[in-house]
């Protein structure tokens, strides 16, 4: 399981589409070029008649007490993505230090987060830990370790929350509550059937393409369900605590969860358009379209913008601590 990987999120995956037919190459850029047309003329026809007037007074009338609160559970979420990685240093025997670890993958995070994961998770990944002299094996190691965490949280929390019924879908949409719950039952039983198979699985290691992939032990993988899960529910608690009071959070909680599939699917940077039209779509019926755009926009200012803006800063310090330490390196060998 600590192999597996989503098409946006390991490089043997690229290798994979190149033995693909050409009519699944084919069909699988319209389905991206139907979701990148799709969106923003479903985004435009639910706010078309928006007050904007109004989407400007909610976010003037944000306290600076929410404000704050806000960026604290941003900033808990990025620390507890970063612990995704410290979590690999375990999986891998690694020895880079802690405060090596961090910088990376916070740069990574956000990079991720707003140009796509072939940037934030792929590319920088694997530059920035080889110049810190990881190989490749381990990186892809580190790379596996983060994404299973990631969706193993996911798959958690879904679960409990698609099967719970805990979203209040709108009139029209409860034919679906019963598929919603199924699918939060099947996710419960994927996630359980990951923690037996690191319990007691007698085979541990596998090689595909030349990586060898090692299953982690019950104690590492109920670690990164917690992570995972936990990293989740601060995105979620971030739009509740922007949200006016009488939001229900494990609703909002559903809703990211699945505008976030949605945002995977459409392969859209930053799933811009995505959460917004799952958002309001889902929740129009319990807050004005205002309070849910004003809600939404200071989540990405809060844990997309502001963020990047930092690791662009970060990311050209490394560059230059990289590049000094390369110098140093030259020199000693002369």
């Amino acid at each position: 399981m600590s192999g597996l990987s989503r098409t946006t999120g390991h490089p043997g995956t690229e290798q994979a589409t190149g033995k693909q037919g050409p009519w699944l190459k084919w069909a699988k850029r319209l389905f991206t070029l139907f979701f990148f047309v799709a969106v923003p003329v479903l985004l435009f026809l639910l706010v078309r008649n928006l007050d904007w007037n109004e989407v400007t007074h909610a976010l003037e009338s944000y306290k600076a007490s929410t404000l704050a609160l806000g960026f604290v559970v941003a900033a808990g979420s990025y620390l507890t993505y970063c612990g995704f990685d410290v979590l690999a240093r375990r999986y891998t025997e690694h020895k880079l230090s802690v405060k090596q670890i961090v910088p990376v993958t916070f740069v990574c995070y956000a990079f991720n987060l707003n140009l796509s994961s072939w940037v934030g998770g792929i590319a920088l990944r694997y530059r920035l830990y080889s110049r810190l002299g990881l190989d490749v094996p381990t990186i892809t190691r580190i790379l596996s370790l983060s994404l299973v965490t990631n969706w193993l949280g996911y798959m958690l929390l879904a679960g409990f929350v698609f099967a719970g019924d805990f979203i209040d879908l709108p009139e029209g949409w409860k034919i679906g509550d019963t598929t919603l719950q199924l699918i939060g039952f099947v996710l419960l039983a994927v996630c359980f059937g990951y923690f037996l198979a690191c319990r007691f699985s007698h085979r541990r290691t596998w090689t595909i393409r030349k990586q060898k992939l090692v299953l982690p032990s019950l104690n590492q993988a109920l670690r990164q369900a917690c992570l995972g899960a936990l990293n989740w529910g601060l995105m979620a608690l971030l739009i509740y605590i922007l949200l006016p009071e009488k939001a229900f959070y494990p609703a909002v909680l559903g809703i990211l969860l699945i505008s976030s599939i949605a945002g995977v699917i459409a392969h859209i940077p930053a799933g811009l358009g995505v959460l917004e039209t799952v958002f309001i779509t889902l929740m129009q019926h319990q807050f004005s379209k205002g309070q849910l755009l004003a809600a939404l926009i200071g989540y990405r200012v809060i844990y997309f913008l502001i963020p990047l803006m930092l690791a662009v800063v970060v990311y050209l310090v490394l560059e230059k601590r990289a590049k000094g330490m390369r110098r140093r390196n030259e020199a000693r060998d002369l």
